[in-house]
């Protein structure tokens, strides 16, 4: 607790908040110098302490020197809120990375909504703050008493994990990160509020087609209904956000999602995930132009993904199939690697027949030998990982000797 101030200590109270807050460090520690007991002021009804106001503020100069007289870096506000749930919540990517140094505990709850750092980041839409506070998660004491995949998908006092604060305050980049870290796509809502909404039914309240995206693409079901029995079609429907509604109708075309289980994709390097995730984007793109091109709007693309390189194809190509061609929509450009190539066709095909007892046959002709494949195994450093999922789907990849090699939609 704050320590209760004279009125004739109130004027060094309001200098000594006002340095911190403006971080003014030479006076701050000036003032504790001469003063120490003033790290023990808290403001007036707030109960702000001098880590408060420098986590908010986003003051890592003053903030380090606090933390290095032994302040303790969990101390709580009159709301049980901690300086790194005022950092996460203001986006101070510094603050929040110098209290999880420090030692702070990021599995502490506020009395307000029994929300953690982690919903907070969410919430307002830090991704960076997000990051550090999951990365976090693997190293601290909460891998050890909870567990990496509970600490993702932590409720607030509504039931609500992060994965929905971020779908229904239209926050995409935090509702990416979320899900590769395993948040759970189809997860329902308790308690007051939006009782029994999925993060798809937050996200078509909110109006956000990058999140509807976001969610579509890993899984979440357009059939799921909440405690009113309302899908997340009808939700978006009720505030008039049209083209959300119309990618979330059950009965347009079913979008593409990423490969299952989710283990393969988090094992995969940073050039292979990159590689299915752009060609995924692309994909579901198509999908979103057939379904919504008979509607008034011109659907916004996602911020990484360029749609021009698809103005001339034909109506009457592979991509109404909802197909993926490597070579026509990725556009590799790399270096030849000369007489490698062989070494790595070889290399590919002699993998698949170890582990795919149909890629035996000998009518069956490896189409790793395409321009397309080895541009795409060139990108993952040789790697046959996104070859073997692809190979490991019959169904999924042309087999004729000229032919492209094109993913579709049963694979993903």
């Amino acid at each position: 607790m704050g320590q209760e101030l004279s009125c004739g200590e109130r004027g060094r109270e309001s200098v000594l908040f006002q340095a911190v807050q403006d971080g003014e460090l030479e006076l701050v520690e000036a003032m504790v110098e001469a003063h120490p007991s003033v790290l023990e002021l808290t403001t007036g009804y707030g109960r702000l302490s001098v880590l408060h106001v420098a986590a908010a503020n986003g003051r890592i100069q003053v903030l380090s020197m606090l933390l290095g007289r032994s302040l303790n870096p969990d101390i709580l506000n009159r709301y049980k809120q901690t300086p790194l749930m005022l950092a996460a919540m203001h986006g101070k990517i510094s603050c929040v990375q110098k209290l999880i140094e420090a030692g702070a505990n990021i599995l502490m709850f506020d009395s307000i909504q029994g929300r953690t750092c982690l919903h907070y980041a969410a919430y307002f839409g830090h991704s960076d703050c997000l990051q550090a506070i999951l990365s976090a998660a693997h190293f601290t004491p909460v891998a050890d008493s909870w567990g990496f995949a509970r600490f993702v998908n932590i409720r607030d006092g509504k039931g609500a994990t992060p994965l929905h604060l971020a779908a229904r305050q239209r926050r995409p980049e935090c509702v990416h990160i979320l899900l590769d870290s395993g948040a759970l796509v189809c997860a329902s809502t308790g308690g007051n509020g939006y009782l029994g909404s999925s993060p798809l039914h937050l996200a078509a309240r909110g109006g956000s087609l990058d999140c509807v995206r976001e969610l579509l693409a890993w899984g979440a079901d357009r059939h799921q209904i909440d405690s009113s029995g309302r899908i997340p079609h009808t939700v978006a429907l009720k505030h008039r956000h049209r083209a959300c509604a119309a990618l979330l109708n059950p009965s347009s075309a079913e979008p593409l999602v990423w490969p299952s289980p989710l283990k393969f994709i988090s094992e995969l390097n940073p050039e292979a995930k990159a590689l299915l995730e752009r060609a995924l984007k692309d994909a579901n793109m198509e999908r979103e132009k057939t379904i919504l091109k008979e509607t008034e709007y011109s659907v916004p693309s996602p911020l990484d993904f360029d749609v021009g390189a698809d103005d001339n194809m034909s109506e009457a190509s592979d991509v109404e199939q909802c197909c993926i061609c490597f070579d026509q929509n990725l556009n590799l450009v790399l270096p030849s690697l000369g007489n490698q190539e062989s070494q790595i066709s070889a290399k590919a095909a002699a993998v698949s027949r170890v582990y795919l007892p149909w890629a035996r046959s000998p009518d069956w002709v490896v189409a790793v030998q395409e321009r397309s494949l080895l541009d795409a195994m060139r990108l993952i450093s040789l790697e046959v990982a996104v070859l073997l999922h692809l190979l490991s789907h019959p169904g999924a990849i042309s087999t004729r000797p000229l032919g492209k090699c094109r993913l579709k939609n049963s694979i993903l």
